[in-house]
């Protein structure tokens, strides 16, 4: 109910498109930092990485929610380091863009709009799988509290979330991804603290979650890294996900939004502590849940557990009997704030490619309110889409955001990056770029993956730069006016 108050709130706030998409650029400090982590982490947070790290040592699922969060955790970092700034200035600067797309057509002066329209159609695409992990997600919660029927979840879950961000737009999901953020932090640290005081300490708990794992001497960095199992290009691949942060746009459009580019550093430095202690804890929460359930239920039961919902199984086994039951109820809904913080801003973003992306350059003479309401629209029809893929009750969280967070992060990640920093880049190397990198995650995965087990996001990633730049110099230069522009946006104070 306090999330759809929210929408409600900001529904009369929003006056144009700029207000529904970027809250007319005035996110504060706080507001700015929280949403780009809530907005990131999603349920895959709580349910996806905690659970690969639940399989302990099988098939090296320890070490692979071990890497896989180091790669996050630097390539948050670098996001904010080396990317948000320069984004948030120059989508201002060059005829103020309000989305990704417009960003890179009016960063390259693209009049044709192909830039535009095949951003758009990506977005689409990889955004229907990503908010389908969550809605996902939010299913399997309320189907595992409550023994709804899995379908029945999957409509309550994605009735709320398309309600508040149907009527507050960007406004509302940010303010709401606040909440949800400091939700998702304290639920995440507070669980495996409670489970290992349940257990009598910590020594008491790893050489429980060892034995299980028939690791007779304990982890040590062997068993944390996968070193032996991985081997370098493993691991490579597995910390490739921090490459992906270069390319979500709903992650890129919280830097576009902050109130003035002198924000980014205070905002930097409140997302990194979110994220490193964020992380950290739900690679523990795996481990500690495995040793934790082994204790109150068998092991035929153990291993037959969806290992995703190893949170919502730790909070209903912990935190039994009446005053403990507020407290379950907070956790759980930490689990039910990281979807909804996710699967707003997929919606949002996703609406306005349709609608500012798309439709506006079919529909020449269109209004801003009936933008505005086909932005609306659009959030319904998508979500009524990714319901549809939800649908499958053994659908991997961890799986289908591995996929949309691999389709972004190549088909974007090379373009923005080189585009705020490389002069010589054309058009034409990024339409290049974007479809080389999305494309290659698309085959990657369907025909190659089978026989090169590599993480699909780093070779199309490097497929993509490597097309962007060959092209570019390949064909003519961007003209006198994108140079000096390219010269002038950083000098600005915006």
């Amino acid at each position: 109910m306090c999330m759809l108050g929210v929408g409600i709130y900001f529904y009369k706030k929003n006056k144009s498109q700029t207000d529904y998409f970027l809250g007319g650029r005035n996110l504060n400090v706080w507001v700015t930092s929280m949403s780009a982590q809530a907005s990131d982490m999603s349920g895959w947070l709580l349910m996806g990485l905690p659970g690969t790290a639940f399989l302990l040592t099988k098939n090296y699922g320890m070490a692979e929610a071990f890497w896989t969060a180091l790669g996050l955790a630097v390539g948050t970092y670098l996001n904010w380091l080396i990317l948000a700034k320069r984004l948030r200035k120059y989508s201002e600067y060059s005829n103020n863009s309000i989305t990704i797309p417009t960003y890179l057509e009016n960063r390259f002066k693209d009049k044709t709009h192909i830039i535009k329209m095949i951003s758009a159609v990506f977005i689409v695409v990889f955004f229907l799988i990503y908010t389908a992990a969550q809605f996902s997600a939010g299913a399997k919660l309320f189907n595992t509290v409550f023994g709804l029927d899995y379908i029945w979840a999957l409509l309550i879950g994605a009735f709320v979330i398309v309600s508040y961000t149907f009527m507050g737009g960007f406004l509302a999901v940010c303010w709401t991804d606040l909440i949800q953020g400091i939700l998702m932090f304290f639920a995440i640290i507070a669980l495996p603290i409670i489970a290992v005081i349940k257990m009598g300490g910590s020594d008491a708990t790893f050489e429980l979650a060892a034995s299980i794992a028939k690791v007779p001497e304990g982890f040590g960095l062997a068993e944390w890294t996968g070193f032996e199992g991985f081997g370098l290009l493993g691991i490579l691949s597995i910390a490739a996900w921090g490459l992906g942060y270069f390319g979500q746009p709903h992650i890129l459009t919280r830097f576009m939004g902050i109130k003035h580019s002198k924000d980014i550093k205070p905002a930097r430095r409140i997302a990194i502590v979110w994220v490193v202690c964020s992380l950290g804890a739900a690679v523990l929460l795996g481990v500690i849940g495995r040793a934790y359930i082994s204790t109150v239920v068998s092991p035929q039961e153990a291993a037959g557990l969806d290992a995703e919902k190893i949170f919502i199984y730790m909070v209903q086994h912990l935190l039994k009997g009446p005053g403990l039951a507020i407290i379950a109820g907070l956790l759980l809904t930490a689990v039910l704030a990281a979807i909804m913080s996710t699967a707003d801003s997929q919606l949002l973003v996703t609406s306005s490619a349709i609608s500012e992306d798309i439709c506006k350059n079919i529909f020449k003479n269109i209004s801003e309110k009936q933008m505005t309401w086909i932005s609306r629209f659009s959030v319904l029809v998508v979500a009524i889409i990714a319901f549809v893929i939800a649908s499958d009750p053994d659908s991997s969280v961890f799986d289908l955001v591995a996929y949309a967070w691999a389709g972004f992060g190549a088909a974007f990640g090379p373009a923005i990056l080189m585009s705020l920093y490389w002069k010589r880049m054309n058009w034409q190397g990024a339409i290049a770029g974007i479809l080389s990198g999305g494309i290659a995650v698309i085959v990657w995965r369907t025909f190659i993956k089978s026989y090169i087990n590599l993480y699909e996001l780093l070779p199309a990633f490097i497929i993509s730069a490597v097309v962007i730049f060959v092209v570019s110099l390949l064909t003519r230069e961007p003209s006198a006016e994108i140079k000096k522009e390219f010269d002038e946006y950083m000098k600005v104070d915006i």
